[in-house]
């Protein structure tokens, strides 16, 4: 018993405390807003300022957070632009007031000063036929009452995002393994499968799970650390570093 106990403390240092460690050291080495009121929340200029109105679209958006916590974790948000409409709406959950919040920031603002990046993209008629779904996901999303937030292991921001991700898996992807909290079960079910059948999970609250399928490829969780391997587009899932590629 003390042997595998052993291997398992070995295990879970080895993947996931271990790149945890490196991640903290390395992000301690890079310049930081000292706070929220000095941090840089404007516009990045990821997307265009003035989008075309006859196209449809999804970004799936995502950027570091602020303090220590931004070495581990992404931030993530949803923005929609409708056929028609010339701007975008912005969809986040934050961790003060009503945790939903519509444009509450430029579609593509810095996030605690960090720039973001498009995780995932659609455009034209698959857009346009997927905004409503996303729409009635974020209606549904059930941890949208004041004081619902919870940092860690969610629901949060990334947790909201993951809830509509399951919730039309047509959209096709799993949000970075550092975006911690998306795994926290927001349906509260220990065990799912997503509607297309193409994803499974299994989930301890947040805690510890597995994912397996064609999105998530294999992943092992661990305290909202993830690490695993991408098999469509293969590559590596390590804790704090996200993705990274072979």
């Amino acid at each position: 018993m003390l042997k595998l106990f052993r291997r398992l403390a070995l295990f879970i240092f080895v993947m996931f405390l271990a790149p945890a460690m490196m991640a903290t050291g390395w992000w301690m080495t890079q310049t930081h807003a000292a706070n929220w009121r000095d941090a840089d929340w404007s516009s990045s200029g990821v997307l265009l300022a003035q989008p075309a109105a006859n196209d449809a679209a999804i970004y799936i958006m995502a950027a570091r957070t602020g303090g220590l916590k931004g070495a581990l974790s992404l931030h993530s948000w949803l923005v929609l632009k409708r056929p028609g409409a010339t701007n975008y709406d912005r969809y986040d959950v934050v961790g003060w007031g009503n945790p939903v919040r519509k444009n509450a920031y430029d579609a593509d603002g810095n996030w605690y000063s960090n720039k973001p990046t498009i995780i995932h993209e659609i455009h034209g008629e698959e857009a346009a036929s997927l905004i409503p779904r996303i729409e009635a996901a974020i209606t549904n999303y059930p941890y949208a009452a004041h004081g619902n937030y919870v940092i860690w292991p969610g629901p949060n921001s990334n947790s909201f995002v993951a809830h509509v991700l399951r919730a039309v898996p047509q959209i096709g992807i799993v949000l970075p393994p550092n975006a911690i909290g998306r795994d926290f079960p927001t349906e509260g079910r220990l065990f799912a499968i997503d509607d297309d059948w193409q994803n499974f999970h299994a989930n301890l609250f947040g805690y510890a799970g597995i994912s397996a399928g064609a999105r998530s490829g294999f992943e092992i969780q661990f305290m909202g650390l993830v690490a695993g391997l991408d098999i469509l587009n293969p590559g590596l899932k390590v804790p704090g570093f996200g993705r990274v590629g072979f």
